[in-house]
C-alpha cells in the first residue's frame, strides 16, 4: 500500500514540471519596437504598471514571464499601449509587432504541447470521486464531505495546475476509500431490513403537554408550530434517524391564520437541534395553505439527526416566547401564522445499486456465507482462492480504470491478493485489500492521458466527467471499443444524449456553482436591518431561479444573449414577493413574463448573482464589475498593482462611491483596468447586496432605515457606448452574442479540459464560436462544440 501510494505521490509531484529555458529570443523587429515606443515608460523601479521592460530578455522561462508577454501583446492589440497620445508609431508598425509576437507565442506554447501536453497530469476532484466511487461500488454514502477542501484555480477545482496532492490529502484519500469499500461490503453481506414508520399528529408532538419545549403542540388533531425566531422551534424527535441513511418523507400539512395573499412558507431542515450542534442541513420549503396537501423530500440524515419543520418566512409575523422555549397554547392568541401537521412518513431509501447488484459487483457468482451479524466475519466459498481472486481483480481493474487493462498492468495488484492468502487469511479480506489498492492506484485518481490525440477511451472519460462528473458509462464504453469517439459527429450526438439523460441535470449545478460562484452563495447573509425580508427560502429560491434559467437554455438551445437579457425568468410564489413581482401564486419554479417596471432579465439581475457579488451590507461597482467582467463578458482583469489601496464604500454616505472611484482613477495604474470593471459594476448598483431594486442607497441612522444618496447607475462602456441603467447596459451588451459566446466557450474548456485558456488556445476558440453562429450561439450547440473541438480531443 505504502509503494503504491508513493505512486500517487510520483504522479502528482511530476505533473508539474516546468521546461527548461532555452526559448527563443526576441524575433525580428520586436526588440526594436519596445526599444523605441515602450522602455521610455517602462524602466527601471519607477516603471509604470511595475512593468520593467528591460529585465524581459525575450526568454520564456517561466509562466510569470509568458504571462507577462501575452500581456503587453493584448494591452498593443487593443489599442491601450502604446498610448494615444504618441503619435510617432506607423500602423505597419504596430501590424508588424503583432503578427510576429502572436507567431512567437504560439509557437512557442505549441512546441511545449508537443511534448508535454496542453493539459497536466489530472486527477478527479472530490466530487468526481465521490460518483466515481458511487458508480464503480453502488454505494450513496455522501463522500464529498469526508474530503478537504478543494482550491479553485481559473475559476475551477478541474483545473490540473490547482490540484495538489500532498501525504494528507493521500491520507484522506485512503480513508474516503475505506468508507466506501466498507459500506459496499456491509450492504453485500448483511441484509439491510429498509427503515419505514408512519407518524400521526399526535407521534409528532411534545411527550408531555405541560412542559415548555421547541417540539410543536397538539391543537384539533394536528402537530402545530407558530411562527418565531427561534432556533430549533418545530424539531421532531420522532424523526431522529437510528443509523446514518438517505431518508424520504412525505409531509402532509396545512397553514393556520393564513395571511390574505399568499401561503405561510415553511422550512424543511435538519440537524441534531441542540444548542451544543447549531448548524441546520437544507432540505426544501412548503408553501402551507389552508388546504391539506402533501410533499416529499428526501435527504441525507446521520445517525441521531431529526427533522425540523417551520415557518420560516421573515416577513411573516413572529412570536414571542419567554425563556426560549414555547408552552402549549402560547401561540394562538398572539394570532401567528403557524404550520399544521397531519402526518409524516419516514422512509429509508438507497439510490445506485440495490446490495444484490453491489454483491455481484464485488463478489460475482461467489457466495457468501455468513452469521447475519458482522460482515467482516463472512466467508466467501471458492473452490480455488487464486483463480476467482485474480478473475474478480481483472474485472473490477477495468471498471476502476476506465479502459481495458493487461493482465500484466493488474498483476503487482493481483500479487498483493495472492500474497494475503499464501499468509492464510480468508479471501474476503484479502479481496478488499486487493480492490483498495487498486482505488489507491494513480490509474484510478488521475485521468490517464498523453500528449497529443487522446485515444477513444480518454476521450470517453473527458466526456463523461465534464458533463456528468462521473465515469463513462455503458454506452460510451461501446463507442471506444468501436474506435467511434473521435468522430466529431459522433461526440456532438453523444452530448446531446448525456445532457437529456438524468444525469444531465447535474451539469448546470456542478458547472454554475463553480463558474458563477453560486457554492458560495452562504458565505454572507444581507444585514436584516438594512434589507429586511430575506431569509433562506428566498436565497434558495434564487439558486432554484438561476439553475432552472440555465437548463431550459441548454434544453431549447437558446442563444447565450439570453445570460444578459431576457423578458422571462423562473419563479416561484416566495421570490416573486421578494422581488416585488405581483400574480405568482405556488411553490414551484415557474416560467414568469417579465415588465419593464420589473427590472429584471438575464443572469445578471438574478438574485444569486447580485447576492454572491456583494458582501451583505454594502455593494462594490469594483467588485461586481471584475465578477461580470471575469465570468460572463470574457474580460480578465489582472490583479490590482501593488501599493494601490482597495476602494471601500464609505458607510456613513459622506462620498458616493462614484466620487471615491474617480480620484482613484486619476493613477494610470488603475485607470486602464477600471474602464473595463466600472461600467458593468455601476450598471448593478441599483440592486441591493440581497439582490432587491433601491433608487437610493439605504443607511441606518439610530434604529431606523433612512434613505441616504440618489443611485447613478449610468456609465460609458470601452467601446464609447453610453448607458443610463441597467436596461440600456443589458441592451448593450447583448447585442454582442459572439463575444459572449466566446466567453462561454473559454468556460466550458477549462472547466471540461482541466487546462485554462492561454494565448494558443484562441483560434481554436474562435473557430468554436464560428461553428454556433449558424444556431444563433446557442447554449448546447457551444458545448457541442467544445466536445467536438481539437482542444477537447487532445492532451
Amino acid at each position: 500500500m505504502k509503494i503504491i501510494l508513493m505512486s500517487v505521490w510520483f504522479v502528482s509531484c511530476h505533473c508539474h514540471s516546468v521546461i527548461a529555458a532555452d526559448s527563443p529570443k526576441l524575433p525580428g523587429d520586436m526588440g526594436k519596437f519596445v526599444e523605441n515606443h515602450c522602455v521610455a515608460c517602462h524602466e527601471g523601479e519607477a516603471a509604470e504598471a511595475g512593468l520593467d521592460l528591460t529585465k524581459l530578455n525575450g526568454q520564456l522561462e517561466n509562466q510569470e514571464t509568458l504571462a507577462r508577454w501575452i500581456r503587453i501583446f493584448d494591452r498593443v492589440h487593443n489599442g491601450e499601449m502604446p498610448p494615444k497620445e504618441s503619435n510617432d508609431i506607423t500602423g505597419a508598425e504596430l501590424k508588424q509587432f503583432l503578427n510576429q509576437s502572436g507567431k512567437w507565442l504560439n509557437d512557442f506554447q505549441k512546441e511545449r504541447w508537443s511534448k508535454i501536453g496542453r493539459v497536466q497530469g489530472r486527477r478527479l476532484t472530490n466530487l468526481q470521486l465521490e460518483r466515481s466511487l458511487h458508480q464503480l461500488l453502488g454505494v450513496d454514502l455522501p463522500l464529498e464531505s469526508l474530503m478537504p477542501e478543494e482550491q479553485r484555480t481559473a475559476g475551477f477545482t478541474t483545473v490540473a495546475n490547482g490540484q495538489p496532492m500532498s501525504h494528507f490529502q493521500l491520507e484522506e484519500h485512503l480513508k474516503v476509500v475505506d468508507a466506501a469499500l466498507d459500506n459496499a461490503f456491509q450492504r453485500a453481506i448483511l441484509k439491510d431490513d429498509l427503515f419505514k414508520k408512519s407518524f400521526d399528529a399526535k407521534a409528532l408532538v411534545r411527550t408531555n403537554p405541560k412542559r415548555r419545549t421547541r417540539e410543536p403542540e397538539l391543537i384539533d388533531g394536528f402537530a402545530v408550530t407558530w411562527s418565531s425566531r427561534l432556533i430549533f422551534y418545530g424539531r421532531i424527535p420522532a424523526t431522529t434517524a437510528r443509523k446514518d441513511g438517505w431518508y424520504r418523507f412525505t409531509i402532509r400539512a396545512k397553514s393556520l391564520n393564513t395571511p390574505k395573499d399568499h401561503g405561510v412558507w415553511c422550512t424543511v431542515r435538519t440537524g441534531k437541534c441542540v444548542s451544543s450542534a447549531p448548524l441546520l442541513n437544507w432540505v426544501g420549503a412548503l408553501e402551507a395553505t389552508d388546504r391539506v396537501q402533501e410533499w416529499t423530500f428526501e435527504t441525507w440524515l446521520p445517525r441521531g439527526d431529526m427533522l425540523e419543520v417551520r415557518p420560516g418566512d421573515d416577513t411573516l409575523k413572529m412570536g414571542r416566547f419567554q425563556g426560549g422555549q414555547v408552552g402549549t397554547g402560547e401561540g394562538g392568541p398572539q394570532n401567528l401564522p403557524g404550520v399544521a401537521i397531519e402526518s409524516i412518513v419516514m422512509e429509508e431509501v438507497h439510490y445506485g445499486q440495490d446490495d444484490e447488484g453491489i454483491r455481484k459487483t464485488l463478489f460475482g457468482d461467489l457466495k457468501v456465507k455468513t452469521n447475519g451479524k458482522d460482515w467482516q466475519q463472512a466467508q466467501l466459498q471458492s473452490a480455488n482462492h487464486k483463480a476467482d481472486a485474480k478473475r474478480l481483480m481483472l474485472r473490477f481493474a477495468e471498471r476502476a480504470f476506465r479502459h481495458p487493462v493487461d493482465e500484466e498492468d493488474v498483476q503487482p495488484f493481483i500479487n498483493l491478493v495472492f500474497n494475503e492468502l499464501d499468509a492464510k487469511r480468508p479471501l474476503l479480506p484479502a479481496l478488499r485489500t486487493g480492490y483498495r489498492a487498486l482505488l489507491c492506484s494513480p490509474r484510478f485518481l488521475y485521468f490517464e492521458e498523453t500528449p497529443g490525440q487522446l485515444d477513444d477511451y480518454a476521450i470517453a472519460s473527458r466526456l463523461s466527467y465534464f458533463l456528468w462528473n462521473s465515469p463513462p458509462d455503458e454506452e460510451l464504453l461501446k463507442l471506444a471499443d468501436s474506435k467511434m469517439l473521435n468522430s466529431q459527429a459522433e461526440i456532438r450526438q453523444q452530448v446531446r444524449r448525456m445532457l437529456n439523460d438524468p444525469q444531465g441535470k447535474n451539469f448546470v449545478k456542478d458547472f454554475a456553482d463553480q463558474w458563477l460562484d453560486l457554492s458560495e452563495i452562504d458565505f454572507t447573509t444581507p444585514d436584516r436591518r438594512l434589507y429586511p425580508g430575506f431569509d433562506v427560502i428566498v436565497q434558495q429560491s434564487m439558486l432554484s431561479e438561476t439553475e432552472t434559467y440555465l437548463e431550459e437554455m441548454i434544453r431549447k438551445n437558446l442563444s447565450v444573449s439570453l445570460l444578459i437579457d431576457s423578458k422571462y425568468t423562473y419563479l416561484n410564489e416566495r421570490l416573486a414577493r421578494f422581488y416585488g413581482i405581483k400574480n405568482v401564486s405556488s411553490d414551484q419554479m415557474q416560467r414568469v413574463s417579465l415588465k419593464p417596471e420589473d427590472h429584471r432579465g438575464g443572469l445578471l439581475t438574478h438574485g444569486a448573482i447580485l447576492k454572491v457579488t456583494a458582501n451583505g451590507t454594502t455593494t462594490s461597482p469594483v467588485l461586481r464589475g471584475v465578477w461580470v467582467s471575469e465570468r460572463l463578458l470574457g474580460i480578465e482583469i489582472p490583479p490590482p498593482p501593488a501599493g494601490i489601496a482597495a476602494i471601500e464604500p464609505d458607510i456613513r454616505g459622506a462620498k458616493t462611491i462614484r466620487e471615491m472611484l474617480e480620484k482613484h482613477k486619476s493613477n494610470t495604474a488603475c485607470a486602464s483596468c477600471h474602464v473595463n470593471i466600472d461600467p458593468p459594476g455601476f450598471a448593478l448598483e441599483n440592486f441591493d447586496p440581497a439582490g432587491r431594486w433601491r433608487e437610493r442607497y439605504i443607511k441606518i441612522e439610530g434604529r431606523k432605515r433612512v434613505p441616504g444618496n440618489p443611485i447613478d447607475a449610468s456609465h460609458e462602456l470601452p467601446s464609447g457606448e453610453k448607458f443610463k441603467d441597467i436596461k440600456q447596459f443589458r441592451s448593450i451588451v447583448a447585442a454582442k452574442p459572439a463575444e459572449l459566446a466566446k466567453n462561454v466557450a473559454e468556460k466550458l474548456v477549462s472547466y471540461g479540459t482541466g487546462a485554462p485558456i492561454t494565448f494558443a488556445d484562441r483560434t481554436q476558440i474562435e473557430e468554436i464560436v464560428a461553428h454556433t453562429s449558424k444556431n444563433n450561439y446557442g447554449f448546447r450547440s457551444i458545448i457541442e462544440e467544445v466536445a467536438a473541438s481539437e482542444l477537447f480531443r487532445t492532451k
